[in-house]
């Protein structure tokens, strides 16, 4: 399993967001962001293949942008909000961070998941 995963749920439909696109980065000693990787949730609304495999998670400031407008779009509704952008830092010795993402045209919500 990747270290770092994510589950949107659309509140507005009552079922998963499946489609999203979503990117992981990294924020660097210099302060500037490194792009890790893209994925899109699957129809589960689920993306489980965001940190490379094999790879050891490491101690940071991370962030998941998640491109809720072509989402919407797709559906024919218009939102608010065109990105979510989801910013959490990793502890040493943690080995799996999962962020849901709670997601209406209107409002978002999102915790650290298990």
């Amino acid at each position: 399993m990747s270290a770092i995963t994510t589950h949107i749920l659309d509140t507005s439909r009552g079922r998963a967001a499946a489609g999203v696109q979503v990117l992981l980065e990294f924020r660097g000693e210099d302060g500037d962001w490194q792009s890790m990787s893209r994925g899109t949730t699957d129809l589960d609304g689920r993306l489980r293949s965001l940190h490379p495999d094999g790879q050891p998670l490491a101690p940071g400031v991370y962030r998941l942008t998640f491109d809720t407008a072509r989402y919407f779009e797709t559906h024919g509704v218009r939102a608010f909000y065109p990105e979510v952008v989801v910013v959490f830092e990793t502890a040493p010795g943690e080995k799996h961070y999962h962020v849901p993402l709670l997601l209406s045209p209107f409002g978002f919500s999102t915790y650290r998941g298990t």
